[in-house]
């Protein structure tokens, strides 16, 4: 496993971004891990979070892509945080996201950013993807701006299980709109490096938790 994605998994657990416990998803799933970004509150984090996304970009998507976008609201913060880290690295994207009701004043419209062009290629960030119910959202926003090509979706973390069928959510996604699919990294990566492992002196997924995590698996995995 690379650095930055061991970097990355202990930086969620500090950030009290990923958690283990009871919770229950969107999709109505009881679950005994969550991966809530909404709790990233400082520049100091999103600073961080803007380079693992950047360095996961750079690894799936060397040739480049022109649009970053992400969907309302979550998605605000990280495609701004992750074109900054990629200027940073010498990259130009550009970036641009949604808003929840379409503007009647002013330039108007639903897109807030980067105008997207007839050609771009459109990288989509979310933060996870349970059913894959808000890239179904987000695709006829993006198609009604612009003849885009979808180079993709990058999530922060690949839960690894069933969407609406028996396949991935992700997996569905990559078929249904014919685009690669990606995480920065995924719960077996989770559990590799978390298991047994303390972080700053506390260890949050012990063999108990970890007998909790299996048995979601063994219902919801994919």
């Amino acid at each position: 496993m690379q650095q930055f994605k061991q970097d990355f998994i202990e930086f969620m657990v500090r950030s009290d971004v990923l958690t283990f416990g009871d919770f229950t998803t969107k999709s109505g799933r009881r679950t005994p891990f969550f991966i809530n970004t909404g709790r990233y509150r400082t520049g100091d984090q999103l600073a961080r979070l803007g380079e693992f996304y950047a360095a996961a970009i750079e690894e799936s998507w060397p040739e480049g892509i022109d649009v970053l976008f992400g969907p309302a609201y979550k998605g605000i913060p990280l495609v701004a945080s992750a074109s900054i880290a990629l200027a940073g690295k010498g990259r130009t994207v550009g970036f641009c996201f949604n808003r929840k009701e379409a503007k009647d004043h002013g330039e108007g419209g639903v897109l807030v950013g980067s105008a997207l062009a007839d050609g771009d290629r459109v990288l989509i960030v979310e933060d996870v993807t349970t059913a894959g119910t808000s890239i179904r959202e987000t695709v006829p926003i993006l198609r009604a701006a612009a003849t885009v090509e979808l180079a993709g979706l990058i999530v922060s973390v690949d839960r690894q299980e069933r969407g609406t069928g028996t396949r991935s959510a992700l997996a569905e996604v990559a078929d249904e709109f014919a685009m690669p699919t990606r995480a920065i990294v995924t719960l077996d990566e989770v559990i590799e490096h978390l298991h047994g492992r303390p972080v700053d002196g506390r260890v949050v997924l012990d063999d108990a938790m970890l007998d909790a995590v299996q048995q979601y698996r063994q219902e919801y995995g994919a």
